[in-house]
């Protein structure tokens, strides 16, 4: 079933991909268009985040076919839904210990957008606010916790894990402060994987240039600098759209199923790690076994 549900994501990322979309570059209003659940009003994680906005709706509130009927409405006829995905934990006993055993399953469900539902009573959209009151990008990178010594004054943008040391040039040689913020971004979540902090084995296992751990590392830092960016209301229009980027990209997400999804989960662990936010698990938004349908 997992690798049924890697494939379906995969496919979908790949097709805006050879549509020239680059999902995770896709910016969005922090205070008002993250993607949530309407019922729940829990905000969407992950993948789910780009597999949402990719859709291009104004409205940030997604729904279930079940929730539009249980709130006296419906979706129209016709209407494509955006498969979302989730992690279930499961326990189960071990054949050789008879020992309990957890283990974590990917599962999905299709919700709809608001735009695409009819008659919905009952139906207040909130006011979202900034997480732990940080929108400015000054901030969020002032109240990293751990963080790394960030140097001025380098030829080029890097991430040293031997010195745990953020390299960047000046300021002012930055045309706009969005592509500053958005390049110590990046570097900022290579740093998360520091054995000290995240310990993420895309950073600490060694590995050459176009290998898959330095691939999905890279994948990694991406989608968390976008995420970033998002929280800080900022985009970054220096966006590589080239050929070369998005072959490179196709080639590896063809190689490997598994590797949006996972960089994903890793992404936003790196931004709730530089956010200060406490580990949430990671199907909050997920509904009840009744709407996940068969």
């Amino acid at each position: 079933m997992n690798a049924h549900i890697y494939e379906q994501i995969t496919e979908r990322i790949i097709t805006l991909l050879t549509q020239g979309t680059v999902p995770w570059q896709k910016p969005w209003k922090a205070l008002t268009g993250l993607p949530r659940n309407l019922v729940r009003q829990k905000p969407y994680r992950g993948i789910n985040v780009f597999l949402l906005l990719a859709m291009s709706y104004e409205s940030p509130f997604w729904l279930t076919f079940r929730q539009a009927l249980q709130l006296g409405g419906s979706v129209r006829k016709g209407e494509k839904s955006c498969p979302v995905v989730f992690w279930k934990q499961t326990t189960f006993e071990d054949k050789e210990s008879g020992e309990p055993q957890k283990k974590r399953l990917l599962r999905f469900y299709h919700v709809f957008n608001l735009a695409q539902c009819d008659g919905l009573k009952n139906c207040t959209v909130p006011v979202e606010t900034p997480v732990n009151g940080i929108c400015q990008p000054e901030d969020m990178v002032a109240h990293m916790p751990q963080p790394p010594l960030i140097k001025h004054g380098m030829t080029r943008a890097f991430y040293s894990p031997r010195e745990d040391c953020v390299g960047l040039p000046m300021r002012e040689r930055f045309e706009r402060a969005e592509g500053y913020y958005a390049t110590l971004f990046h570097e900022l979540v290579h740093a998360t994987g520091h054995e000290s902090r995240l310990n993420r084995a895309t950073l600490t296992e060694k590995a050459g240039f176009g290998s898959n751990p330095y691939c999905k590392e890279e994948l990694i830092a991406e989608m968390g600098a976008a995420f970033l960016c998002g929280q800080a209301e900022i985009a970054e229009r220096t966006i590589d759209n080239s050929a070369a980027y998005l072959y490179g990209w196709l080639e590896q997400l063809r190689s490997d199923k598994t590797l949006i999804v996972q960089a994903a989960a890793q992404a936003q662990k790196a931004v709730d790690f530089i956010l200060g936010k406490t580990q949430e698990v990671e199907n909050v938004t997920a509904p009840k076994p009744a709407e996940v349908p068969a």
